[in-house]
């Protein structure tokens, strides 16, 4: 498995790798909705930016990530950021994570669209199990992750600590190679009617 660091699109996203030149525009589409930010591992907002961003690009060079800023089609403009990361290619397997969109972007296509890409780069490339991952007193992001196919495996009971301190159970969920072709039907039907 070799996850390549590319630009992915679709109708609906344009999925740019991250790189220098984009952190100043990436670092004005995630400072916003704190609160959002309080259930998540790690923040990007206001001054743990740089931080993130640096981390960001530490970790693809050392081809354990790979971090794209989100562009929604319709306008061309940055509203938020994903990743494939925990990269293991001796296990054929990795996660997709580290996603935040600004408030307007949620709800609609861009995050479909957005794991339609990922899930489809990464079985391409080989993985055999894509792990999502979500804070278990998060039921939104868990019930968005349902309705994109993956599959319940369990709560990792004080799987992570926050970058608030706070000690997190971890809502698991999965989708094998085999799982791909089911999920990838149901999300080009969900991205259809959004047509």
């Amino acid at each position: 498995m070799k996850i390549v660091v590319q630009g992915l699109e679709d109708d609906y996203v344009r999925l740019e790798p991250l790189s220098e030149r984009l952190r100043e525009p990436l670092r004005a589409a995630l400072n916003c909705d704190p609160e959002a930010w309080a259930l998540m591992v790690g923040s990007a907002c206001g001054e743990r930016f740089d931080a993130f961003f640096d981390a960001a690009l530490g970790d693809m060079a050392k081809g354990t990530k790979v971090a794209w800023a989100v562009h929604r089609s319709s306008e061309d403009v940055i509203v938020g950021t994903t990743s494939l990361y925990e990269i293991k290619p001796e296990h054929r397997r990795c996660e997709i994570g580290a996603t935040f969109y600004r408030p307007e972007a949620r709800g609609g296509a861009v995050n479909p669209a957005c794991k339609r890409l990922l899930l489809g780069h990464a079985f391409a490339a080989g993985a055999v199990r894509v792990e999502i991952l979500t804070d278990a007193i998060n039921p939104h992001s868990q019930a968005a992750i349902r309705k994109l196919g993956a599959r319940d495996e369990g709560v990792l009971r004080k799987h992570k600590i926050t970058w608030t301190g706070r000690v997190r159970d971890t809502a698991l969920f999965a989708v094998l190679d085999e799982d791909w072709p089911e999920v990838r039907d149901l999300l080009d039907r969900r991205l259809a009617a959004f047509g």
